[in-house]
């Protein structure tokens, strides 16, 4: 038994910590910052609502029907519900029936109720859709983050690594008195400095983690990183379409400019909703009632007075009464007319603001398309300078290997590589997220495959 138990959490344990050696790609990142985000849970509950708003339209077109029932007992002075004369005794009255209304007209208002809940629905999921489309390239500049402070922590250890071997080689020709013991303090600087980069590199890649993961709202830290994979440049041809073509076809499908084209919509149904008002509204009504009381006497088929029972009053004394209403507006105290106006000054507004979203839209292509051109021609030139840094670095330690170049000229090459080689690892992801931002924008989903 105490054999079964200890398997047990021996495989308890191991099942624990293949749960926190999970690394996350980035298309788990996305999915799971979409399905735990509260603002898109929020924004899910307003969708929901817009539904039952549809709802509620197609209701306030149908006829209604409500029952009424009333039962009651008087004593003392009341009304004869036989004769409608007034007596001085103990009664008990039963009243039912049930009654319909339907509007027939009402200025086009309830067609236009109907339109607009179904366009606020529709506005409701763009907006929820827009939201998701921001996380995701949030989400990919923060995974981007992950990547470059990964790559920058490999390079500031694997430059500490060749620099310790510069430093034991340092050691022998200091003690064959080959150099002077000053080029071996050179080099010791040189490694400290690096190994105090690691330990920023070491910080940064942290807190790259920790922003990753508060942005997936994800508060184990420790047990949180991402897989660990080379990224290369991924090929493009993005830049064979115009800016002009790209934002042309950005129109058409983004859905922060979607948004802004139903809240024009909307605005023009509430603008119609608030000219029906100036209409007249013609509704009908239909209304079916019966009785019953213990005083009710009628005469039988001789003549004599007699009280009929329960069910037999209910259908002697049922009526039914229908008739058509029709409200016309006069003189409201001119509220028709200043909610036409305020109806009118937020369509105008909603237009401005769809235009402005729209300049707004082709600036950011604009940028974007410019980023494009520009970080991809600066990582370029990142690479140049690198292979000419590591050219000079390694003519540098062949005459410092022989004693032709001191430790702070070797050193100076040295750091020239290293900050050759940090400007490329920043300039590959600056590259790589631009031109995510522009695919975006053309409609290709977020990927670094």
């Amino acid at each position: 038994m105490k054999y079964k138990i200890t398997i047990m959490l021996l495989l308890l344990v191991a099942g624990t910590s293949l749960a926190q050696m999970r690394k996350w790609t980035l298309q788990e990142c996305v999915e799971y910052a979409l399905e735990n985000n509260l603002t898109i849970e929020q924004y899910e509950l307003d969708l929901e609502n817009a539904t039952i708003d549809k709802s509620d339209a197609l209701g306030n077109m149908l006829p209604n029907l409500n029952g009424s029932t009333s039962m009651s007992s008087n004593t003392g002075f009341s009304i004869n519900p036989t004769n409608n004369l007034p007596t001085n005794s103990t009664a008990f009255n039963v009243n039912a029936g049930f009654s319909s209304n339907v509007t027939l007209f009402d200025g086009l208002r309830n067609i236009h109720q109907m339109s607009r809940a179904k366009i606020n629905a529709i506005a409701n999921q763009y907006r929820l859709d827009d939201l998701k489309d921001d996380i995701r390239l949030s989400v990919a500049n923060a995974y981007l983050q992950v990547l470059s402070s990964k790559e920058q922590l490999k390079t500031f250890r694997a430059q500490y690594a060749v620099t310790e071997q510069d430093l034991n080689r340092t050691k022998e020709l200091v003690e064959s008195g080959v150099v002077p013991r000053g080029d071996l303090l050179e080099i010791e600087a040189t490694a400290a400095t690096q190994q105090q980069q690691i330990v920023n590199g070491e910080g940064m890649v942290l807190i790259s983690r920790v922003n990753l993961a508060q942005l997936l709202q994800i508060t184990d830290y420790e047990n949180f990183d991402i897989a660990e994979e080379e990224f290369l440049i991924p090929p493009s041809d993005i830049l064979d379409n115009s800016a002009k073509v790209i934002f042309d076809k950005a129109l058409s499908f983004r859905n922060d400019i979607k948004f802004s084209e139903s809240n024009v919509e909307l605005a023009e149904e509430d603008l119609k909703i608030a000219k029906g008002a100036y209409y007249p509204t013609l509704s009908a009504f239909f209304q079916y009632g019966t009785r019953y009381s213990d005083v009710t006497q009628i005469p039988d088929g001789n003549g004599v007075p007699y009280t009929p029972n329960f069910t037999d009053q209910l259908w002697i004394f049922d009526g039914i009464s229908y008739g058509a209403q029709l409200n016309v507006p006069i003189f409201n105290g001119w509220s028709t007319k200043n909610n036409v106006k305020r109806s009118q000054i937020s369509l105008e507004r909603a237009k401005l603001q769809l235009e402005q979203n729209k300049l707004d839209l082709e600036t950011n292509i604009q940028q974007a398309y410019v980023d494009v051109s520009t970080f991809e021609k600066a990582y370029e030139a990142a690479e140049k300078t690198l292979e000419a840094r590591r050219l000079a670095y390694e003519y540098a330690k062949e005459r410092y290997d022989v004693g032709l170049m001191n430790a702070f000229d070797f050193s100076q090459a040295q750091a020239r590589v290293d900050n050759a080689q940090a400007d490329v690892i920043r300039t590959k992801y600056d590259y790589i997220f631009r031109l995510k931002i522009l695919e975006f924008y053309f409609g290709l989903p977020i990927s670094l495959n």
